[in-house]
């Protein structure tokens, strides 16, 4: 399969939102939440100084954990919801860790930032696409939900308006339920 055709597809099964309903009632948009929090797999990303981290690294807090490209149409439409999301919400219990896959590294995301206005997220780059791998991924953007011990709550597949009134309340209401760093 050809990358366009590939990057085609993963854009478009990016638009089908998820057909299973949320457990919690309060749940916001197409955010699926799991019955019980998931371990995750290890896996390894960089971050903009080329340091080398993993989910592990986070521990204690909530995690919102964007994977997406510069060449995913979406993914470049909800960027700018989650730089404002970060800096509503950032801090010592919450991170916004928008992972980029992107095989051109720095030399896709920077000029992206810059053009997009993003000024509140770290650069996190995936160009060996682990993380979509090790986590299932099947389309651009997912996202997914962490609680402060690593594990999954939930993901949403597909963009969303991560700053939006009701998604930043919920992500309150959960950052504020954990245990502290």
């Amino acid at each position: 399969m050809t990358m366009r055709l590939l990057a085609l597809v993963l854009c478009t099964l990016a638009l089908v939102p998820a057909a299973l309903p949320a457990r919690a009632q309060d749940a916001p948009q197409n955010l699926v939440l799991d019955e019980a929090p998931k371990p995750l797999p290890e896996f390894r990303f960089q971050d903009a100084a080329g340091k080398w981290l993993g989910l592990s690294d986070f521990r204690g807090k909530v995690v919102v954990l964007n994977l997406w490209a510069t060449w995913c149409i979406p993914c470049r439409a909800e960027m700018p919801t989650l730089d404002r999301l970060q800096a509503q919400l950032g801090g010592p219990g919450f991170e916004v860790v928008a992972l980029s896959i992107d095989r051109g590294g720095r030399k896709a995301v920077d000029p992206f930032f810059r053009q997009v206005g993003i000024t509140h997220l770290a650069r996190y780059l995936d160009p060996g696409g682990e993380a979509a791998g090790r986590l299932g991924v099947l389309g651009l953007p997912t996202t997914l939900l962490i609680d402060s011990k690593g594990q999954e709550l939930g993901r949403l597949v597909g963009p969303a308006e991560w700053d939006s009134a009701e998604m930043t309340a919920f992500l309150r209401r959960l950052v504020a339920r954990q245990p502290g760093p």
